[in-house]
This record gives C-alpha cells, structure tokens and sequence, in this order.
C-alpha cells in the first residue's frame, strides 16, 4: 500500500479517537513536554502547545486553537520540536494582516528566532483571515514538512511561508487555498527560502498563485495549479527555479515578474528558472514583465499560452510613470516557443535561442518596443508568423537560412551598431519575405 495512503489514513483514526477521549488541559495555556520524550497519548489539544528553546517530541496529537492571534504550535528561542502523526487546526482571526503577512502572527505552526519545526504525516488546517498554515520568519529559523497535508480555506492564509531569512523543507506536501492572497508556496519581507520536492497544490482564490517569491524557492517534481491567478509570481531581486513541474494559470498571465515597491522586495533582477516539466496559461501572455528588471531561463519544458503571446514587457499600475516598463532577458534552450512577443515602448526585450530552439511568432509586429533584440545560433530557428521589429539581430548562420519567413517582411535598424554585419542591406528570405532597415534608419 503507498505509504502517504498509509500515513493519512492514522491521520484520519488519530482525529476519530481524539472525538472519542477528548480531554481539555487545564494549565497555564502552554503545553511542554520537559523531559523531551514524546506523548504517546490521543488527545485534542484546546490550548496552544508553545515551546521555548530545548528539544521535544511529541506524536499522535490533534491540537486546535481559536484565539485571535494565536498560533497553534509556536517554538522560540533556538527550540527544536518534532510533531508526527497529529492534527493541527486553527480558527480565529488575525488582528493585523501585515504581521501575519511578514511576521507569522496567528499562523498554525510558527517558528522564530532560530528555532526548528518538523512535521511528519500530520495534517495543518486554518480556516481564518491571516492564518497562514506554516510559517518560518527569522535567521535560523525553519520548518521540516514530510508527508503533511495542508488546506486553508479564508483570505491572507498561505500554505507554506517564509520571511526574514527564514526556510522550509517541503517533502511530499500536498497544498490546498481557498481564499484571496493565498499562495501555495510563498516568501515574504524578501530572503525567505522555500525548497519543495514532490506534491500537488492547488489555488482558487484571487490574487492566489501557485507561488510567490520575494525570496528564493526552489521546486522540483510537482503538480501546481492555480485557478483564481497567476501560476507563479516573482517580485524584485528574487527567484523561483522549478525542474520537472507541472504548473498552470487561469488568469492575468502564466508568470509575472515585477516590483511594486510596496517595502516587500529588493529592487533588483527577478529571476525565473524552469527545466522539463510545463507551463500553462489560460489566458494573457505566458510571461509578463513589468517595473522590473529580469532574466528567464528555459531549457525542455512544454509551454503553452492560450491567447497565443508568449511575452509581453510593458508599464503597468507599479512603479513612476515613464521609467515602469519592463526588461527581460529570455534564454532558450531545446525549447519549442510559440506565440507573439509584445514590448512598450519603455521596455525592453531579448531573446536568446540556443541548442536547436525554435520560436514561432510575430515580434513587436506594432513596433512599440523600446528595444527588441533576437539572438540565434547556428542550430536555432525563427518561425515568423507576421510582420517584425528588431532593433537589433544577431545570427550565427550568416546565410540567414534559419530565419523562416513565410513570405513576411523582418525590419531591422541598420543604425545600430549590433546589426553593423547587415551593412544596411536588404535580404531575400528563404520563402519570398525580406529582411530589410525600418524605414529612416541609414
């Protein structure tokens, strides 16, 4: 039998003898295991279990809290606490979304102030506005997750989350939201650290991707879809890497990069890795880039926007007026790319396609781009779908026989320097199109 079938099913007879034998802790609200030796015990838990420095064990727990800005299990001070085959609930709503959001306040299971949580085959439900599920915040803090399943079901509830330097493991984690702003997986405050192998999780509220980076997190071998948003969003000098993912979107775009310049990350170059797996968007263009510098990463993966733009880099609602566009460099390798590549005229966009890539699309067919470069090697092929801009073109076939055209006109701008090796030339193209200087430049 697969062993998380095993484990969720002591999950469900540990929540069904708690029913049986509840018992209520009378006390001072704080539960402790001082010898550090476990529990072997099946109670329902009505106080917080907290835990301040020192190293405890417990298993077969079901702990449920309801007040306002408490957490269920809390551990400070360098403390290490292992909880297994238990139940974690939390009710009650946070007095302060911003410290939730950037401090943990009222999450089910917080570690600060260097401390370490592990949670093996247990399960952690909020049903409550700012009660995110897990929570590390601070340097040397973290959260261990193996075989846990989580589910929030209100707004500003994330399943896992890590802010201030702190980090989490996730091992076969299975996520589910419900409410607005709501990520799977998220960093917050910037230089969080989140590294998941394994699971499925699924969004549904608005504003709730799959993840969200203001830090740096780490994917492989997973399943994220998020029905209410973005799959995945990277804000300023932050990154997201993702190997082997099956990852869709179902609104605005398949990922964003941007600033907001709310406090919440470095301005900086946003970072988007992904090898194998796919990418999905629904609607919008796969990729959008906006207010931010950025640098995206692609090598065997299978990706597919819907509306048939695979990049738009533009001014949006962040930023000053003017200088808000976007600027990205998009890297290629054994890449099958289809769509359209847009660009405002404050951005910037450069493609780069290497080791037998091809890109099948029309780029900047309105000629709005700011600057609008593409980069091809010997083995790399453009499949023009309709007119093109390029400011400037770089291509290691000379003979341009990797440029097919359809019968379509590609302009270039013979005054820059990049495209000096044209010589302000026009060229026939393999199927009857040309590649010829936008007209005015010499």
């Amino acid at each position: 039998m697969d062993n998380r079938l095993i484990s969720r099913n002591i999950i469900a007879l540990v929540l069904a003898a708690s029913i049986i034998t509840l018992i209520t802790l009378a006390g001072s609200g704080c539960l402790s295991d001082p010898e550090g030796s476990g529990s072997s015990s099946i109670a329902t838990k009505t106080e917080a279990y907290t835990q301040k420095g020192g190293t405890a064990f417990w298993s077969n727990q079901a702990i449920t809290v309801s007040n306002t800005d408490e957490s269920s299990v809390k551990v400070t001070d360098s403390g290490t606490f292992t909880l297994d085959d238990s139940i974690i609930t939390k009710t009650g709503d946070t007095s302060s979304n911003e410290n939730s959001d950037f401090y943990g306040l009222n999450a089910a299971v917080l570690a600060e102030t260097g401390s370490t949580i592990k949670l093996t085959n247990c399960s952690v439900s909020t049903s409550a506005d700012g009660a995110n599920a897990v929570f590390a915040t601070g340097s040397g803090s973290s959260a261990v997750l193996s075989n846990v399943e989580i589910k929030t079901t209100s707004d500003s509830s994330r399943g896992v989350d890590a802010t201030l330097a702190g980090s989490i493991t996730c091992t076969d984690v299975d996520i589910s939201t419900e409410g607005q702003h709501c990520a799977a997986i998220a960093t917050d405050r910037g230089s969080g650290t989140v590294t998941v192998t394994g699971g499925t999780m699924t969004t549904a509220g608005d504003g709730s991707p799959g993840i969200y980076s203001t830090g740096d997190i780490t994917v492989s071998d997973a399943i994220i879809t998020a029905s209410g948003s973005e799959a995945a969003v990277i804000e300023g000098k932050n990154s997201i890497s993702i190997m082997n993912v099956t990852l869709s979107g179902a609104k605005k775009c398949g990922a964003m990069l941007y600033q907001s310049f709310s406090g919440d990350a470095e301005v900086g170059t946003s970072t988007f890795k992904m090898n194998g797996g796919s990418l999905t968007a629904a609607v919008g263009p796969l990729f959008y880039i906006t207010n931010t510098d950025s640098v995206i990463e692609l090598k065997d993966a299978d990706l597919t926007a819907i509306s048939g733009t695979l990049l738009t880099a533009s001014a949006d609602r962040w930023g000053s007026t003017g200088s808000n566009g976007g600027f990205v460099t998009l890297k290629a390798e054994n890449e099958v790319l289809n769509g359209n590549i847009t660009c405002d005229n404050i951005s910037s966009v450069t493609v780069i396609l290497q080791n037998s890539t091809t890109l099948t699309g029309a780029v900047n067919a309105d000629n709005t781009a700011g600057s609008m470069a593409i980069e091809l090697d010997s083995t790399s092929t453009w499949d023009v779908t309709g007119t093109s801009y390029l400011t400037g073109l770089t291509d290691e076939d000379s003979t341009l026989a990797n440029i097919k055209d359809n019968g379509y006109t590609v302009y270039y701008d013979a005054d820059n320097s990049i495209n000096s090796w044209l010589d302000g030339n026009t060229y026939t193209l393999t199927d009857g199109g040309k590649l010829t200087p936008i007209a005015g430049s010499v």
